[in-house]
């Protein structure tokens, strides 16, 4: 392991390790912090509040029914959930039972959702009753016997829960009609009837270590099929423990940690807001469960109704939050840490976030195959620094060639890591797992990037996304961060296209702020602000531009419908 230059430049009082081994594992932390803190509120969504005490009972009474079906050992259950208060509760009972998550996303299509049953091996899943059609189309071709039907309400109070419930499906008639098979042994049980049922069996201790597989945690598949990063006990405890350790310099302006709220607008199955999920867990803070982040007014609402701490976003939603004429009147004052993550985030939002919050906007950086934990600016930072900050406690980074050798700080490279949340590999994919790992144990991320003399790192771009104009190297990143301060532009995105003369031309996509914006304007203003082979050779204007499930700007989908 390399000298790690980004310690001198950490935080006072950020510890340069964490103690993983304080735990014997991911169980043993979840029901420790479910004791310690049972008082507590835990979660609340649409105004219904669930306490640790709460998530404690209903998750061992769900884990102990899950039991009750006779899975096997480390069996794996999916979990088919938006942000609802039954994905925590879900999600502590596969942890608890001895089983192991796989986090699915509710919008995925037959064939996807089939790809992630069949691959994982699931034999179970808890699912929204909204996305039963979909399973419909694909259960009879996988694994799965048990399904655990969830509604909208369940967990929302007796009189309220049934009235959301109605809604749901009546009126706003978002439940798509399904009939589930039931032939060669599958079963159908409501959530709340399995709740009901385990309440009264014992959840069976299963003994756990912190080398057990506690997730399989699917890639977006963007250069093909998805893969399960396996992430184990110890992979999420040191996640959680790496955040509790970065966080706290901001955090403890709060003082009580019980009062620390967090909003959960980023979809809980991502690894991002999973992460964001386990350390309230740890601190006993609460989460706001945001389950439609894409009305922006009524999550704008949702933020009104009482002081929040911690928001953790993507770009593209700290945009359609700024683009809201409400959210200027939102009250700030107690927002400790913006965090910014998932994709880069463009200088541009970043201003106009901090003028509008007084909250500096803090950058970081992580995948699915590291719990969402790599780098991160400092929280205490007063500014947008443009970079992806520095390691955490535990994590080794070095920046490698095309041929395996570390380079210097300024040589731009693929960022490589290693550290106690680093997964030990891919589900079932053993050639897979020998090209993503380098001869000394690191993992490489697909990443080019910049190391600086002070241990800061910067993102250039993805190796698959680099623009190759006349022999130079031209990355997409700085391209949308340089445009995306132009006057007029909301957001942005580059791509490079066939050109006889240059073997490829940089096309740019632009959702205007202003109607009036012209592409003589962005021209323009790249002329004086980039060099002559990184300026586009065209502008397209359109009125949103594709993204994935967490808001990331999609450049594939630009490159194939353009």
């Amino acid at each position: 392991m390399q000298n790690r230059i980004w310690l001198q430049n950490y935080p006072a009082n950020v510890a340069h390790e964490v103690d993983v081994h304080q735990f014997g594992s991911l169980t043993q932390l979840l029901e420790q912090s479910f004791k310690k803190h049972a008082a507590s509120p835990f979660s609340v969504c649409l105004e219904h509040w669930m306490s640790f005490g709460e998530l404690d009972k209903l998750s061992a009474a769900l884990g102990a029914w899950l039991q009750s079906r006779g899975l096997a050992p480390g069996a794996r259950v999916a979990i088919m959930l938006p942000n609802i208060p039954q994905f925590a509760v879900a999600m502590a009972a596969v942890i608890r039972a001895g089983y192991t998550c796989v986090n699915v996303n509710p919008l995925y299509t037959p064939r996807e959702l089939e790809h992630q049953l069949v691959d994982s091996g699931a034999t179970a899943i808890v699912i929204l009753e909204n996305f039963a059609k979909v399973l419909e189309a694909v259960i009879e071709r996988t694994a799965v016997r048990h399904v655990v039907m969830a509604a909208m309400g369940d967990l929302l109070g007796f009189a309220y829960g049934h009235w959301i419930t109605f809604a749901v499906r009546h009126i706003a008639k978002m439940v798509p009609a399904y009939q589930l098979p039931l032939a060669g042994g599958i079963t159908v049980t409501p959530f709340n009837r399995a709740v009901g049922e385990g309440a009264a069996m014992p959840l069976k201790a299963v003994p756990a270590t912190l080398d057990d597989v506690a997730f399989l945690q699917y890639t977006g598949g963007t250069t093909g099929l998805s893969k399960g990063a396996v992430l184990t006990h110890r992979n999420i405890v040191a996640a959680t423990l790496q955040s509790e350790a970065w966080f706290s310099p901001a955090l403890e302006r709060v003082g009580d940690a019980r009062k620390i709220n967090s909003i959960a607008a980023l979809p809980l199955y991502h690894i991002f807001a999973l992460n964001l999920c386990f350390l309230a867990i740890r601190l006993g803070s609460h989460m706001t469960l945001i389950p439609n982040p894409r009305d922006i007014g009524k999550f704008i609402r949702t933020l009104k109704k009482r002081p929040f701490h911690l928001l953790p976003a993507v770009n593209t939603l700290f945009n359609a939050l700024l683009n809201h004429p409400d959210f200027k009147t939102v009250d700030f004052s107690h927002l400790c840490v913006t965090q910014a993550g998932g994709m880069a985030a463009s200088e541009g939002t970043a201003r106009l976030w901090l003028e509008t919050t007084g909250c500096p906007m803090v950058e970081g950086w992580g995948m699915s195959e590291t719990c969402a934990i790599g780098t991160n600016n400092p929280v205490l930072a007063k500014h947008f620094s443009g970079t992806i900050g520095l390691p955490l406690p535990g994590i080794d980074m070095v920046i490698k060639d095309d041929e395996g050798f570390s380079l210097g700080p300024g040589d731009p490279g693929e960022i490589c890591i290693a550290g106690p949340n680093v997964t030990p590999g891919y589900y079932n994919q053993p050639e897979e797992n020998a090209r993503a790992f380098t001869s000394d144990g690191y993992l490489r991320t697909g990443d080019i990037g910049v190391m600086d003399e002070r241990g800061y790192f910067r993102i250039v771009d993805r190796k698959k996304d680099m623009i190759l104009v006349s022999g130079f190297n031209v990355f997409p990143n700085e391209l949308e961060n340089v445009i995306s301060l132009c006057p007029g532009v909301m957001e942005c995105a580059a791509i490079g296209v066939a050109d006889a003369a240059q073997g490829e031309a940089i096309k740019v996509f632009v959702v205007r702020r202003d109607p009036a914006l012209t592409e003589a304007d962005v021209l323009a203003y790249c002329h004086a602000n980039l060099t002559g082979y990184k300026r586009p050779k065209s502008i397209e204007f359109r009125e949103n531009l594709p993204k994935s499930n967490v808001g990331k700007i999609l450049r594939r989908e630009l490159r194939i419908g353009r």
